[in-house]
């Protein structure tokens, strides 16, 4: 019994990434034996799965570390696991539909989901760099399958091979640079790194490190200059893929930056916060004009997925607990915008044939009013109108970075949301003033579930931004 005891203390912390990983085993198992009838059993297995690890998250308290010190459960990590489970969840939801209509409905893609949702929750909890990296690498490799899901699509294929040669540079990149840190500090552990710069003056060699880990960073947030692959990719996967990509991967990512530099680097914010300000103002101002000359909703929304990072990234700069704070609620924020976006898209189709251009979008206030309603909600919530949610996200970034004195970088953060403002606005101004096409077909129950929670997150923030924004406070006090 007290083996026992000895036992589960280390085992506590670890229980939702074990039920993931145990459970997406099962799935796999129950859809080799069954074959293509078990489609929507694993379907349903895995979404029960994902809401049941959900509570238990939200179930823990207090900050306990367990494997050595390598693994860390605080209130921060939970909060950015939550955020991961939900997109993870509304990406099954919004693929239902989809794959059968595509005739590429198998069982193996909620159980790839599963498993990068695994490696996505390791990335948020790792409190060394080994843990880091196998996190990573877990979520990447599933990821990269699913991008080629489409297996006779050309674009599909193109887009898993190029997320793939790219994902593996700029993980040898994160690993190079990883290596650099624990040849220089001679510790992989987050605390120990700490401890090691406090006691020695920073050399050449941590720089470098910094620099490295940072460029393997901003591949895995789609940031400036490591932003290449995004649109073609967000393009040439298929679309519930692409929404995927576009909220889970982002919140795991996200959890990552953060907790490598604000864990491992806080007394040598000095040197990060150059790399993370030109890399916010280059993300900001690379999202803002690139996207105006898009015509394709996909490669829009994967533009402005590059904006809204650099926007997140602001309040890493600042380096404080406030800033923090700004990201976990900007990023909670971008998460229910983000899932919106994609759910109208993918409610856009008639007679078996999907549309994904801005024109497509004519005049559907007059067909689809409801829809028309809840995109012109995301849109202005991504261009940062009050009294919508995307204003408090931009607000408490912007907040948190003038009172850490880096004005400049707000002024830079303000600016580029007006230019991005004026292609939100022309998908307003298509769906309201445009003559109107075709309707579309009904919306599967799945995608509307979807927008009717991200729409009512969007439209209602402004009346309970309490309870959330204290979450978002305590999980940044959490890492200070």
């Amino acid at each position: 019994m007290t083996h026992l005891h000895s036992v589960m203390p280390t085992i506590g912390p670890l229980l939702p990434e074990i039920m993931m990983a145990v459970g997406a085993m099962a799935l796999l198992m129950y859809g080799a034996f069954r074959g293509e009838r078990s489609v929507e059993g694993v379907n349903v297995g895995a979404l029960i799965l994902l809401i049941l690890t959900f509570f238990v998250v939200v179930s823990g308290h207090g900050k306990i570390t367990t494997l050595s010190g390598a693994f860390i459960s605080d209130n921060f990590s939970r909060i950015m696991k939550a955020l991961i489970l939900i997109g993870s969840a509304a990406t099954i939801l919004l693929s239902r539909d989809y794959f059968q209509r595509e005739r590429i409905d198998r069982f193996e893609y909620p159980v790839l989901i599963l498993l990068c949702t695994t490696g996505m929750m390791v990335m948020a909890s790792a409190n060394d760099l080994i843990s880091l990296y196998l996190g990573l690498e877990l979520q990447s490799l599933a990821a990269y399958v699913i991008a080629a899901f489409h297996r006779d699509d050309v674009k599909s294929t193109e887009a898993g091979l190029k997320y793939f040669v790219l994902g593996a540079l700029s993980s040898g990149m994160l690993l190079y640079g990883a290596s650099l840190v624990y040849g220089f500090t001679g510790t992989v552990s987050f605390p120990g790194i700490v401890t090691a710069l406090n006691s020695d003056s920073t050399g050449l060699g941590i720089v470098l490190g910094i620099v490295f880990i940072a460029a393997g960073v901003c591949f895995k947030l789609a940031a400036v200059p490591f932003h290449m692959w995004t649109p073609d990719v967000y393009e040439g996967a298929p679309t519930p893929v692409t929404a995927f990509f576009a909220s889970a991967p982002k919140m795991a990512a996200m959890a990552m930056t953060v907790r490598v530099f604000i864990g491992a680097f806080p007394d040598v914010t000095a040197i990060w916060q150059q790399i993370i300000i030109f890399v916010s103002i280059a993300s900001m101002a690379l999202g803002s004009f690139a996207a105006i000359g898009q015509k394709n909703i996909k490669r829009l929304l994967a533009y402005s997925s590059i904006g809204n990072v650099g926007y997140a990234l602001i309040g890493l700069a600042a380096g404080t607990e406030e800033g923090v704070r700004g990201v976990v609620v900007y990023m909670l924020i971008y998460l229910a915008m983000t899932l919106g976006g994609f759910a109208v898209l993918l409610a856009m189709r008639r007679k078996n044939q999907m549309y994904e251009t801005i024109d497509d979008l004519s005049g559907l206030s007059r067909t689809h009013p409801w829809l028309a309603f809840c995109l012109a909600a995301m849109m202005f919530s991504l261009a940062g109108v009050p009294p919508l949610a995307g204003f408090f996200g931009k607000f408490y970034v912007f907040a948190a970075a003038i009172k850490a004195g880096l004005v400049t970088t707000a002024v830079i953060g303000v600016v580029t949301s007006v230019v991005g403002a004026f292609y939100y606005l022309r998908v307003v101004k298509v769906m309201y003033f445009d003559e109107p096409r075709e309707a579309y077909e009904p919306m599967p129950p799945g995608i509307r579930i979807v927008l009717g929670l991200s729409s009512a997150l969007v439209v209602l923030f402004f009346l309970v931004p309490a309870p959330l924004v204290a979450a978002a406070g305590a999980a940044a006090k959490s890492l200070f």
